[in-house]
């Protein structure tokens, strides 16, 4: 009987293992075609019939790298390694969830080991060497760091003896000052992939920065009963869908103000001409365009996704410098009416925060790793009450219980945010009290999902969504200027 029941035990797990490898293959193909959240569950259903196949911890980890959910990932090629610990595609994974992350020594580590078992794997040598450069520039950064002493890049600027060349025929501010008229131009020199004179740039990255350090890093704004504001979601460098944007809703005016929630860059390739037309508008409006912070304005995922390599491309390291700078001072929450609460991420990983406490927050600096600022931009709203570990692997994800006790306590209506594709460009959850917009359509020219942006009036504060689709740029991809180490392929 025993052999018997061995032979029985031993053919249940073969056929198990059959069904998991054909969810596999369901799942490959799901990724092959783009869809990962089918991928994901496909993969989630084989690792449910066998649990111990370092494979499929190892795809799902990159299914979840390609929906920037690095904490989920950064778990599954964790796992993947527990379990086979020479499984070089898990030590891959694990490097780039990790840079990601901006765990740069951690990503080293795994890639040493890379290297040591593939000492002729030129792409694993790469990736090596591109990671301990930006250790080492990281440590060389801490080592020369100072606040008391850390000039600003404007000190060092001359902008007024900025020669303007003869053979530049592009638009100019006008005795220095933006205007309906330049931004329009500049709109249309951008539109045909032309380049912005350099001393035009540095005018609007410094009088942008004036405006924006005088700002609190919660703003407060009262809409009357006749007025509207739209509201947009992330726009990733896709300039010529946020052109689109202003030719459905009209150009932001003193009556048609906008407000712009933050990952204005990096991504999409053509983040510099979002960046220079937004700041652009916030000099001609100061007091109906808002600008809010979101994760993608800091030096890590500038670094990572492609705006550093971006403005170095198209102008200078000098000028990327600014552009940290001027990022911030960009506030990181907007109110309207006292009623409704607007940030890129979410709420926080603890209850108690008040509006007092987000006024008080010191956001000139690069955000910490966990606190009120760091939650603002990186946390996720979740179906199930509480808190959890965060898909991201930064700040946290809260519950519909969350939402209701910080409104409840802060005399709240309802939050809106953004930080997270969307199908449809936006989403609604938590009862109507947690809205997401999204206004990056086909996200990396890949997603397929809708943009949207939201209509809020005055007399109701009732959100009214309008979504629209993503229209044709220049054949220039997504990340072309994003770090080497960004470029996920199947390894």
């Amino acid at each position: 009987m025993a052999c018997v029941s061995e032979y029985g035990s031993e053919k249940k797990m073969a056929e198990g293992g059959n069904d998991a490898e054909l969810l596999k293959e369901k799942a490959n193909k799901y990724f092959k075609e783009k869809d990962y959240e089918n991928a994901i569950k496909y993969y989630t259903e084989a690792l449910e019939v066998n649990p111990s196949n370092a494979i499929y911890y190892s795809n799902r980890s990159l299914a979840y790298l390609r929906t920037e959910c690095y904490g989920y990932a950064l778990a599954d090629a964790t796992k993947a390694l527990e379990i086979d610990k020479n499984y070089i595609k898990g030590y891959y994974r694990r490097a780039t969830s990790n840079m990601a992350l901006g765990k740069f020594k951690a990503a080293l580590k795994d890639y040493e080991t890379v290297v040591r078992v593939r000492p002729n794997d030129k792409d694993a040598r790469m990736k090596y060497q591109e990671c301990n450069k930006i250790v080492k520039q990281k440590a060389f950064e801490r080592a020369i760091a100072s606040d008391e002493t850390k000039k600003s890049v404007v000190d060092s600027l001359d902008i007024e003896n900025m020669t303007i060349e003869d053979d530049y025929v592009g638009p100019k501010l006008e005795d220095g000052k933006v205007t309906l008229t330049f931004m329009k131009e500049m709109m249309e020199w951008f539109k045909d992939q032309k380049k912005l004179h350099r001393k035009c740039a540095y005018q609007i990255l410094v009088q942008v920065k004036d405006v924006l350090s005088k700002l609190p890093s919660l703003v407060e704004i009262q809409l009357k009963e006749t007025e509207k504001i739209t509201i947009c979601g992330d726009t990733h460098g896709q300039y010529y869908d946020l052109l689109n944007i202003f030719k459905l809703n009209g150009l932001p005016s003193e009556s048609n103000p906008y407000l712009f929630n933050g990952d204005f860059v990096d991504r999409g390739s053509f983040s510099l001409e979002v960046i220079l037309t937004l700041f652009g508008f916030k000099l001609l409006y100061p007091n109906n365009f808002h600008l809010l912070r979101g994760n993608h304005e800091t030096d890590n995922m500038n670094q990572m996704y492609g705006f550093e390599g971006e403005v170095k491309a198209k102008f200078t390291a000098q000028m990327f410098q600014l552009f940290s700078e001027v990022f911030q001072w960009l506030p990181l929450a907007q109110c309207i009416n006292s009623k409704v609460l607007i940030m890129h991420g979410g709420l926080f990983s603890e209850d108690g925060v008040t509006l007092d406490d987000l006024r008080k927050i010191d956001r000139n600096r690069q955000p910490p790793d966990s606190g009120p600022m760091c939650d603002l931009l990186w946390s996720d709203p979740q179906p199930q009450n509480g808190r959890s570990i965060s898909k991201r692997g930064v700040s946290c994800q809260f519950g519909p219980d969350v939402t209701e006790r910080f409104l409840e306590q802060n005399k709240l209506d309802f939050i809106v945010r953004s930080h997270e594709v969307k199908a449809e460009g936006y989403e609604v959850t938590h009862s109507g009290k947690c809205i997401t917009v999204f206004s990056a359509p086909n996200y990396c020219d890949q997603m397929g999902n809708k943009g949207a942006y939201i209509h809020l009036r005055g007399s109701d504060l009732k959100p009214e969504f309008h979504q629209f689709t993503a229209v044709p740029h220049p054949n220039v991809k997504p990340m072309a200027y994003a770090n080497t180490l960004m470029q996920l392929g199947m390894m």
